[in-house]
Formats: structure tokens, C-alpha cells, sequence
């Protein structure tokens, strides 16, 4: 979805109530939702799971992009373990290992 990859993310709400599927493939079996990890669009990435994008969808999935660019509130939002984040301690003043 052109729109999602670009980070339009009113436009990809538009599209998604009109039954665009949130978990097609682009010619390179890669998912919008990892697509949108990759570029930075984290409110475009709530929008397509929210909608039913599966995070294991493709290759790199979204799953495997959110570790890749450590992207800790996306995995938060998932329920998806984060590493080394000790509980109780605010994420943003940890080191990723």
C-alpha cells in the first residue's frame, strides 16, 4: 500500500475502512506495516494493526523490523518481549544490547 510506504496515514485510514488489505505483499514479499517500521511511520504502523496487519507477515516481518530498528513501543503495543529491559525501569534509559 503506496500510501502506508509514504506516510499518509488519513489516507491509509480511508483506505483500510474501504477493505484494502493491510498484509499485501509488495513484489519483494515485504508487508506495509514492515514497511512503514523501516521508514519511521510508527502512527501509519498502529493504524495497519489496528486494522489486522499481522506483524509475521513477510520477509523481514514487522516483528523482525521492530527488533532490527528497536523500535520498544511498537513490541510494547504487540505484547512482544523487549531485551534486557529490566521491569520497572523506564525504557528510554536503557542501552539495547
Amino acid at each position: 500500500m503506496l500510501a502506508a510506504y509514504h506516510g499518509h496515514v488519513e489516507t491509509v485510514k480511508i483506505l483500510l475502512d474501504k477493505g484494502a488489505d493491510p498484509n499485501v505483499l509488495n513484489d519483494r514479499g515485504q508487508s506495509p506495516l514492515a514497511g512503514v517500521l523501516f521508514k519511521g511511520f510508527d502512527e501509519v504502523a498502529k493504524v495497519l494493526w489496528e486494522k489486522g496487519g499481522d506483524v509475521r507477515a513477510g520477509q523481514p516481518s514487522a516483528l523482525d523490523c521492530a527488533y532490527m530498528f528497536k523500535r520498544r513501543e511498537m513490541l510494547r503495543l504487540w505484547g512482544e518481549p523487549i531485551p534486557d529491559e529490566p521491569e520497572g525501569r523506564p525504557a528510554e534509559t536503557q542501552e539495547w544490547a
